[in-house]
């Protein structure tokens, strides 16, 4: 779990900071600023109670949705995740160095369909090798060098699953789809995530991607996977089992990004926190919308 990860890299300092103090490139009082502010996101940031007591996923990860408030599910989620494009493009525009830049474009470019590729210079890649399903579903290696295939767009993952369910493209993804509290989560997503104020947006990334990696898409998988085994055997689960295993890469690599940015200059601790703590209570206001319509049967 990602609060575990952060708490071992909080008491016990990684090896790229060890390697840094040993090279003379930090203090010990830098490094124990350091660790002390990551004392400080553990418990703004990580411990959040929509990360720690998510009511909405825990619920339907006992597989009880019934088809009506699984499609609510489907279309409200379609929404976030065609609208979080904007937001990830706007990361790439504002990023503030070219090394931020590749790292969101990888997200962004991943997203749209193209395909990662293995990384190690040594393996020599050709284009059969992105043609098998299996390819498609990669979650490993760089998009540099890779190829751009339609079906591995996550968003036509995601339409397979609508489309076990009876909903059509024009029913999913859009804005006039989405609920008050879905649209204030993806417009917060595009204020925060996307902003052009480098330690708001970082803060955001931060809490973005270790909200992702701290449990919730497994409850999604779970309860999915329960659905399908008991009466809708055709129903497609690739957005979900992919994301569940993806996501703690993804969070991994923001604690590295954390600890090149902390020692820049113009880095602000506030601001850092002010973007996760904010996107975090945005995160809440989706979920509990979610949990909202559940308990009072709304629906679109």
């Amino acid at each position: 779990m990602t609060h575990f990860l952060l708490q071992q890299n909080t008491f016990n300092i990684s090896s790229r900071i060890k390697e840094r103090l040993e090279q003379g490139e930090l203090s010990l009082t830098q490094s124990k600023e350091f660790q002390d502010f990551l004392q400080e996101v553990d418990t703004e940031l990580l411990h959040h109670r929509i990360i720690t007591d998510n009511l909405y996923t825990a619920w339907f990860s006992q597989g009880a949705a019934t088809d009506r408030e699984l499609r609510h599910f489907i279309q409200q989620f379609s929404v976030f995740s065609n609208q979080f494009l904007i937001a990830a493009l706007l990361k790439v525009i504002n990023a503030p160095t070219l090394m931020q830049s590749r790292a969101s474009r990888e997200i962004l470019m991943n997203e749209l369909g193209v395909i990662y590729r293995k990384s190690n210079p040594l393996e020599t890649t050709t284009e059969n090798d992105f043609e098998s399903e299996a390819a498609l579903f990669s979650t490993e290696g760089t998009v540099d060098g890779g190829i751009y295939r339609f079906k591995a767009a996550h968003f036509e993952w995601l339409f397979e699953a609508a489309q076990s369910l009876g909903l059509t493209f024009d029913e999913i993804g859009k804005r006039q789809h989405g609920r008050p509290t879905t649209l204030h989560f993806c417009d917060e997503l595009i204020r925060l995530y996307g902003s052009d104020d480098a330690n708001i947006a970082q803060g955001a990334s931060f809490a973005v991607e270790n909200w992702a990696a701290a449990g919730f898409w497994q409850q999604l998988e779970d309860g999915l996977t329960l659905i399908k085994h008991k009466r809708h055997p055709q129903l497609r689960l690739a957005f979900f089992t992919w994301h569940n295993r993806v996501e703690g890469q993804h969070a991994g690599h923001t604690l590295e990004e954390l600890e090149a940015a902390y020692f820049q200059p113009n880095f602000d601790r506030v601001k850092f926190l002010r973007g996760g703590k904010e996107i975090n209570d945005a995160i809440a206001v989706f979920w509990d919308g979610l949990n909202d319509d559940r308990l009072n049967s709304v629906y679109l």
